[in-house]
């Protein structure tokens, strides 16, 4: 479990291929004397798990699957990473509980500037964009952030998050471009109402009451939940 809240940078050292696989050897500015084999650690904002590590290196494998749904198929050799190591129950939980399980990815569509914040504008699959609320929370690129708005962008969803210039100085989002694809988790707990509220509704429809009793879906996209 992670918090989104991103310690240090990281930086690809080498990359090998495990047929669809891969592993990554990472150089990173934490002191990592601590962390043993089998610890997670959360790269770009997927839990991964060490598989070798020195003071200020450690090794990952990739299962096929992790690199089909993230955007660590894009990365090279020299390439910047965010670092977060495992969240332990005694911290305060500055962020919000991120799985560093990844759901998909989006794309960067625009970055302004506003006073001192950047301003994103995140376009994602529907899907993705259905789990979102404004003022929620999302890991992008692992980084804890909260939801400004989300719109509507054709057949996908925009989201709009802010980003100060703390955030911009000790991770990559302040790296990125338009066009640049980012790595989605979207909160876990609405994730888990959301299947809730679907099975529960199904299973309504499926005792044969023709129609939904109690919170449904439609009842709370009725009234601006959704």
């Amino acid at each position: 479990m992670f918090t989104g809240i991103i310690e240090s940078f990281g930086t690809i050292k080498a990359i090998g291929s495990r047929g669809e696989g891969k592993v990554l050897q990472i150089n990173c500015d934490l002191d990592l004397s601590e962390t043993r084999i089998g610890d997670s650690i959360a790269v770009n904002g997927a839990c991964l798990t060490a598989t070798g590590v020195d003071k200020q290196s450690f090794k990952v494998d990739m299962a096929p699957e992790t690199v089909q749904r993230t955007t660590f198929k894009h990365l090279n050799v020299g390439s910047r990473v965010n670092i977060e190591r495992a969240l332990k129950l005694s911290d305060r939980i500055d962020g919000h509980l991120v799985s560093g399980h990844i759901d998909g990815t989006g794309t960067i569509a625009s970055i302004e500037r506003k006073s001192n914040a950047l301003i994103l504008k995140i376009k994602v699959p529907t899907e993705l964009g259905e789990e979102m609320i404004e003022k929620g929370s999302v890991a992008v690129e692992g980084i804890s952030l909260t939801i400004n708005q989300i719109l509507d962008s054709g057949s996908d969803k925009e989201f709009q998050i802010s980003i100060i210039p703390h955030t911009a100085a000790i991770t990559t989002i302040g790296l990125k471009r338009p066009g640049d694809e980012v790595n989605i988790e979207t909160d876990m707990i609405g994730k888990y109402i959301k299947q809730i509220l679907i099975k529960g509704s199904a299973s309504k429809n499926d005792a044969g009451s023709g129609k939904d009793a109690g919170i449904s879906m439609a009842l709370l996209a009725k009234n601006g939940f959704l």
